[in-house]
């Protein structure tokens, strides 16, 4: 096994690149070598902070010792590009056809063009989002909430309406409403394709009702447009795959490769009953690595007037939520203290706030590749941008040169780096009585290379001279410390993770001579340039790497922020042993919803849901005649 810490666990290079120094520009990482430079995290500290850091170093040393144990899932890694060849980094891919079943798919692609099959499909899909599967974070598990019944309505609806699936396919339920379909292969020797989607959708604000032009689980299709919630997220997903093998069964077609289909219960609350027990499912039935490949929601197509640029997530961000609860003593308003257990919080929340993590571009990750696929491309990027873009595959200075220039957006400089932010706030009981505790809990986002352990190093470093500061006694992630530069403290400070959630990055799913990332994206580019709603055979399309930013409800990839919404931290993160080919993609464009999704008006255009169709159709067609998977 792999350590996600990744580097050497040399501690002093870990404590020097812990924080950056304040206005000092880092050497920049371009991972040309196996090392790279950074700042002394003892650069903040002035004068006798210096000796007193020197102090606490033997905690510090403690604690990053105590937090690299943890074992780790092995990443994939990227070779390393340096080259002015563009191609090199954005590999044009060609159209993958199926051939044995050539025949199949042209009478398919007839039938998903009538009238018929365009209404009886959002009809589907309408009918499905008219059940309220809302997911609620409080609901206690499958048969101690009656929240959870109506996902019996929702088993109901599919089995009545995909009668082939229900005669045909294999199905198992997990923790009562978890749905796993099995389709047998003809050939053992093929690893099964696993596509992936979640039946629940998040809960509809009352009050927000009267706002919807349509009832939020109506269903409707106007002519245009099928509203409601879920729509989007993520009922397209569940539907789309089961029509498409619905009318695969009906045509006869039988498969080579085994086919799991696995549909989640509580994604939007994080999969704590859903994703857990289909991953332990799948484990036990089929093994660790035992999927050729993984396709879940998330990325999303780009159109422009000259071009498609489709975004198949490969990486995801990790996530870490640290509380930092202060304890001091209390008494009446009338005589307090220099500073009280909020004034600590406050001054604690401003020093991690004056210290972020210093976001990079590396030239072996998806972003950069994503970018580099971009410039060739998007007619709208001003050529000063493209030629920078292009510079940087080879060019350390152009490479910093366009860092300075992203990072003025701060999409970008969360795509490339740790992202934190203070969301929760929490002191006080009464206007004359200290308050004798306060929290606060600031949410981190870590970038694919970075780890749950180096945000915490980090998080220690800065907020030791604001405990000295304030003579407090600490507790940082379990390693406990009695200050020592008084007999007598002012408080203790406690570090601690908020939830219990944390969360590494996602194993990289590798791009680059990836026969599984080559047959997604020649898929892509056939079920796009044989489209209807396109009507181009000729228009350019590239598929690029995408990255999912974790939980914030954004997905992007380009350079100037044209990016689409979509979903993290989905179920995936379960399914990390299953294979080493997840891909996060929905291939539904951001100006194929109407609002967006998890918000009022949510809707789908009707004619975006019969082209995912027709990609879940071809994928498994194409997949099932691969040799290579």
């Amino acid at each position: 096994m792999t350590s996600k810490v990744g580097y050497n666990i040399d501690l002093e290079k870990r404590l020097q690149g812990s924080v950056p120094k304040k206005g000092h520009t880092q050497a920049h990482p371009t991972l040309l070598s196996s090392t790279s430079s950074s700042d002394d995290p003892r650069d903040v500290l002035q004068g006798e902070d210096r000796a007193w850091f020197s102090h606490w170093k033997p905690f510090l040393a403690g604690l990053l010792l105590s937090l690299v144990v943890v074992q780790q899932f092995p990443r994939s890694e990227q070779p390393v590009i340096c080259s002015p060849n563009a191609s090199s980094v954005c590999p044009a891919a060609s159209p993958i056809a199926p051939s044995v079943h050539a025949d199949l798919l042209k009478q398919l692609e007839i039938s998903y063009a009538t009238e018929g099959f365009k209404i009886n499909s959002f009809a589907l899909l309408g009918g499905a989002v008219k059940i309220p599967t809302e997911m609620f974070d409080d609901m206690k598990v499958p048969g101690q909430d009656p929240r959870w019944d109506v996902f019996n309505q929702l088993h109901g609806y599919i089995d009545s309406h995909f009668i082939q699936v229900y005669r045909e396919l294999r199905k198992t339920t997990i923790n009562t409403y978890g749905l796993v379909y099995h389709w047998q292969g003809s050939n053992p020797d093929l690893k099964p394709l696993l596509l992936t989607a979640h039946q629940d959708v998040v809960p509809v604000e009352p009050l927000t009702v009267d706002t919807w032009l349509y009832p939020p689980f109506s269903g409707t299709w106007d002519g245009k447009w099928i509203w409601g919630r879920g729509s989007c997220d993520d009922k397209p997903g569940l539907i789309g795959s089961l029509t498409a093998i619905e009318k695969l069964l009906e045509k006869g077609f039988k498969p080579q490769r085994t086919i799991v289909l696995a549909f989640g219960i509580d994604e939007e609350r994080g999969g704590i009953v859903g994703g857990t027990g289909i991953r332990d499912y799948l484990l036990s039935a089929y093994g660790p690595n035992a999927f050729a490949l993984l396709i879940d929601e998330g990325g999303t197509l780009e159109a422009h007037s000259d071009g498609v640029i489709a975004t198949p997530a490969v990486a995801e961000k990790g996530h870490f939520d640290l509380r930092m609860s202060i304890s001091t003593p209390g008494g009446h308003s009338s005589v307090p203290p220099e500073h009280t257990s909020i004034g600590i919080l406050a001054a604690l929340i401003a020093e991690l706030e004056a210290n972020p993590f210093t976001p990079h571009l590396y030239r072996n990750e998806p972003y950069f590749t994503a970018l580099q696929c971009q410039a060739l491309v998007d007619p709208e990027m001003d050529d000063e941008l493209r030629d920078l873009i292009g510079k940087a595959r080879y060019s350390d200075k152009a490479l910093a040169d366009l860092e300075e220039r992203l990072f003025r957006n701060p999409l970008s400089r969360a795509l490339a780096g740790t992202t934190q932010a203070t969301d929760i706030v929490h002191g006080g009981v009464k206007t004359n009585a200290l308050p004798e505790n306060a929290f606060a809990i600031v949410n981190h986002r870590i970038a694919g290379h970075s780890s749950v352990s180096t945000v915490k190093t980090h998080i220690a470093a800065v907020l030791l001279p604001i405990v000295k500061k304030f003579n407090l006694s600490l507790d940082a992630f379990g390693e406990s410390l009695n200050g020592e530069l008084s007999q007598k403290t002012s408080g203790h400070l406690k570090l601690s993770d908020a939830w219990g959630t944390a969360l590494e990055p996602a194993p990289v799913t590798p791009w680059l001579k990836n026969p599984a990332y080559d047959l997604l994206a020649g898929t892509i580019l056939n079920v796009v340039k044989t489209s209807a709603r396109w009507n181009n055979p000729d228009i350019p399309v590239i598929v690029a790497p995408g990255t999912m930013t974790g939980n914030t409800g954004e997905f992007a990839y380009t350079a100037q922020c044209k990016c689409g919404r979509q979903y993290s931290f989905s179920d995936t993160r379960y399914y990390w042993n299953l294979t080493q080919n997840i891909f996060r993609y929905g291939h539904v464009s951001r100006f194929d919803k109407y609002n967006g999704a998890h918000t009022v008006n949510e809707a789908i255009l009707a004619d975006a849901f019969i082209d995912l169709i027709r990609f879940f159709t071809i994928v498994i067609l194409n997949a099932d005649e691969s040799k290579i998977l």
